[in-house]
């Protein structure tokens, strides 16, 4: 399974521990966990990396719409850490029509162990950990009560709240299995995505034979 590794913060390339440093490292934002995708995509990958990540004593979700809109299929995985610190975040995207019509949408769904950094480069906001964003979400909801979105992960109901993000996307976050989850979609109006009683399966759980995939996510591979 070809690869290509980055960082998960800033979408840099990084470095090989070594005999000087025992962590993967960023000139920019120093020791992190590498962020893997898999070059490709089919139902032999989602395999590999669900074995991958099944073995993490705290088991990191690999979120996935279930079941998945008319159009949409999976176009990509990928996974943060290495064979020291175990899998520390997956990320999954689909694509399929946009809700609202008129084209192509994207959808990145990130479950994340705190400190990564992965989820707040995919939904273009600073910072590594969101939590100040639930609470400024919360803060600015006041009026609103209420989350934003709701949907289930793992069997339980989840509310999502909206941060503010560049124009381009819309993006999610909440908590889902002791973690942080993201939903980030592309255009921003994908965002109704998550209006339609989304329902997210956890694939490290076992997969589906009925996925569907499709060529490779540009956002998961590189343009986010």
């Amino acid at each position: 399974m070809g690869v290509t590794v980055s960082c998960p913060r800033c979408a840099a390339q990084v470095r090989p521990p070594d005999l000087m440093h025992s962590d993967w490292r960023c000139d920019n934002c120093g020791d992190v966990h590498p962020f893997h995708v898999a070059e490709h995509i089919s139902p032999e990958i989602i395999e590999s990396v669900r074995r991958h990540v099944a073995p993490t004593a705290e088991r990191t979700p690999l979120w996935c719409p279930w079941p998945l809109p008319p159009g949409w299929m999976v176009t990509g995985v990928g996974w943060a850490g290495d064979d020291r610190s175990g899998v520390r975040a997956t990320a999954l995207s689909c694509t399929g029509p946009e809700p609202l019509g008129g084209g192509p949408a994207d959808l990145v769904l990130i479950a994340e162990q705190p400190g990564v950094g992965l989820g707040t480069r995919f939904a273009g906001i600073p910072g590594i950990d969101p939590g100040y964003l639930i609470a400024e979400a919360l803060a600015g909801a006041a009026n609103r009560p209420g989350p934003h979105a709701k949907i289930r992960a793992g069997g339980h109901p989840t509310p999502l709240w909206c941060v503010k993000s560049p124009e381009d996307r819309s993006a999610y976050v909440s908590e889902a299995k002791g973690m942080w989850l993201y939903a980030v979609a592309w255009p921003a109006s994908a965002g109704y995505f998550l209006a339609e009683h989304v329902v997210l399966h956890d694939l490290s759980d076992g997969v589906m034979p009925e996925l569907v995939y499709g060529a490779p996510s540009p956002y998961l591979h590189g343009r986010a």
